[in-house]
């Protein structure tokens, strides 16, 4: 089965629209959703309608901190981020609201694992930047392979029998045998707001039978994207790193 894979779309419905169309036209069967569908974009309304959708037909889909912080202002953000979600809670219904709240932490199927940040705690919500955190979430799981979202940068992680780490960031469009021999740790670009230095929109397809893995890029409307963020009276900024990548 081909999966694809989303993370962090964060209310971008150019970017989520140009990544699902690509991914079925690249034949992926299956959708698994990696968390934060709201926060920073203007869209937060069709993006969670839309993975609801997805969900009603058989997609996987995880609770992200921004999704999570819709329902508890508890949750700690920066200023922007923070009006960002104020906005987003007036804009979703009760049944939206809802969805999110009842979403689970992580997902498994399988030898896979699907969760938003760091996996020993997710609820934590811990960025997955190094080989320590890496290496530590790996150890905590018993799956072959765990995708997490959260940093909007992409990198692979593996852990050797022996306990030796390897990262790298993939190149796009090139395909990455996950080796039986190892753990692996798939942390996905974002879909709506990358952070790598490109604006193009990041998901990943994995083959479930070949066992590769390719992170995707695609090219999408950014201008809409940030246009949206400033007719809607969002913070500047969010618009102006939507078209650097930052």
């Amino acid at each position: 089965m081909l999966l694809a894979l989303f993370a962090d779309i964060h209310a971008n419905r150019q970017a989520f629209t140009t990544c699902l169309a690509k991914a079925r036209e690249q034949g992926a069967e299956k959708f698994v959703l990696l968390g934060d569908y709201v926060g920073y974009g203007a869209d937060p309304d069709w993006s969670v309608s839309t993975v609801m959708e997805l969900v009603g037909s058989g997609a996987v889909a995880v609770l992200g901190n921004h999704d999570s912080a819709v329902g508890n202002p508890k949750v700690q953000m920066n200023a922007e981020a923070e009006a960002a979600i104020e906005w987003t809670r007036g804009q979703l219904d009760a049944a939206q609201r809802g969805f999110l709240a009842d979403l689970p932490m992580k997902q498994e199927d399988g030898n896979l694992l699907f969760v938003h940040s760091e996996a020993t705690r997710p609820d934590s919500w811990i960025y997955v930047t190094d080989t320590s955190i890496a290496s530590r979430s790996m150890q905590s799981v018993a799956a072959h392979v765990t995708f997490c979202g959260h940093v909007h940068k992409p990198a692979l992680y593996s852990l050797s029998v022996t306990g030796k780490m390897t990262t790298f960031v993939p190149t796009s469009d090139v395909p990455v045998h996950l080796l039986p021999g190892r753990q692996w740790l798939a942390v996905l670009g974002s879909v709506g707001q990358p952070r790598d230095g490109n604006p193009a929109a990041a998901y990943a397809l994995y083959d479930t039978v070949k066992h590769e893995l390719t992170y995707c890029r695609v090219p999408y409307d950014v201008e809409g994207a940030a246009r949206r963020i400033r007719d809607n009276g969002l913070p500047v900024w969010l618009a102006e790193r939507l078209l650097a990548g930052r």
